[in-house]
């Protein structure tokens, strides 16, 4: 099966692997809207959706009432009405650049999941092979570089509406990038630093990350990098918390200031869009924190993937086909999404969204300085027990 697929023309493959990209993460995108509403309906004692059905389901006893009170065809409902909603263009934006802000929103938002390894499986060679649509060498500074880029749609949708509210949303946007921006990368630099031990040959693969993760039993690479660098793991999610714009830091929305903020003019498809990047970029930055810090597709410290395929061959005969030990990593992988993504939304609906100041202030002289402290320590640290290896 992956002989065949190897072997087909480069363009097929693109093509297969774009397709795919859209066909998982726009349903993912919308079940994380229909999760939203749901555990913010939880967390303050409402039913949430639950009366939407297909009439010609109706009828159908137990399964689809059960249905119904999860709120599962409500997912249909609203991709049915942003389809076919009227899509208003109001006639003092400008309307070129209006209309091209939410598809640049998509752009990053579709491309940084190109990189991102979901699983790994163990070739007819006994080489442990990652499962990513492109495996590069440079994995981590692709989705800093790419995933940056998305800034820019919500700034040109600010400016391209003509309106204040709008305006200000996207100029709040650009300042709160660059703020948590470079404590974001500093949080990071201690991993690499620790991965690319002086005389290593030199990578910034999340792939590599892993598998410096993935140590059996007691032992000093099988314990998740959370452990040995609690720090950046703070930093790196408050900072995602604030580069993917969620509350308490979705100051370029501030509805309770900005109406809408960056897409108070927007409507339908184009206002759809916006939130379909908010979810993918959440989805990309859960998954990359969970790559760095937790052991990515290793179900736990100390029994990584391989090893817990090693014990289900005694029980389940195929364990040990790539197959299956490929799936097996995606669900693993996925399971620690999804506890993510409900993190990012149990805070939403836990804290209130905090003051610009005190977002800039944030920022500035509490993450910066402390990134650069961090830095610093393990620097020395590193250095110091590279000497006394020799």
């Amino acid at each position: 099966m992956f002989d065949f697929y190897f072997n087909l023309p480069l363009i097929v493959r693109l093509v297969v692997q774009a397709g795919a990209v859209i066909l998982v993460l726009f349903p993912i995108a919308a079940a994380c809207s229909m999760a939203e509403r749901k555990i913010s309906a939880w967390i303050q004692g409402r039913p949430g959706p639950n009366r939407t059905v297909p009439p010609f389901l109706a009828w159908v006893p137990v399964f689809v009432p059960f249905l119904q009170r999860l709120g599962v065809f409500q997912l249909a409902a609203d991709g049915g009405k942003f389809v076919f909603k009227q899509d208003p263009v109001p006639g003092h934006v400008n309307k070129v650049y209006f209309i091209l802000a939410p598809i640049i929103a998509m752009i990053p938002a579709l491309s940084t999941i190109v990189v991102v390894p979901f699983g790994a499986y163990v070739d007819s060679a006994g080489k442990l092979v990652p499962i990513v649509l492109a495996n590069l060498d440079i994995g981590l500074l692709a989705v800093f570089a790419v995933s940056s880029l998305g800034v820019y749609s919500v700034i040109l949708a600010g400016w391209a509406s003509n309106s204040k509210y709008s305006f200000l949303g996207g100029v709040r946007a650009s300042a709160q990038l660059v703020s948590y921006e470079l404590a974001m990368t500093l949080s990071v630099l201690p991993v690499f630093l620790w991965v690319n031990a002086p005389g290593g040959q030199g990578t910034l693969s999340l792939f590599d990350v892993v598998q410096l993760q993935s140590g059996v039993g007691l032992h000093w690479n099988s314990v998740w990098f959370i452990g040995y660098f609690p720090v950046s793991a703070f930093i790196f999610l408050v900072a995602l918390f604030a580069e993917t714009n969620r509350a308490p830091f979705d100051m370029p929305e501030s509805e309770s200031e900005l109406v809408g903020g960056f897409h108070t003019e927007y409507g339908a498809f184009k206002w759809s869009l916006f939130f379909v990047a908010e979810y993918c970029h959440m989805v990309v930055g859960s998954g990359v924190f969970i790559l760095l810090f937790l052991g990515g597709w290793n179900p736990l410290p100390g029994l990584p993937l391989t090893a817990l395929v090693d014990l289900l061959h005694g029980v389940i005969p195929f364990a040990t086909h790539p197959l299956f030990m490929g799936l097996l990593g995606i669900g693993i992988f996925i399971g620690k999404v999804i506890l993510s993504i409900f993190f990012f939304m149990w805070v939403r609906w836990t804290l209130p969204r905090f003051r610009y100041d005190q977002v800039m202030d944030l920022g500035w002289t509490k993450l910066l300085p402390l990134s650069i402290a961090n830095l610093v320590i393990y620097t020395l640290g590193i250095a110091g027990l590279a000497l006394l290896q020799k």
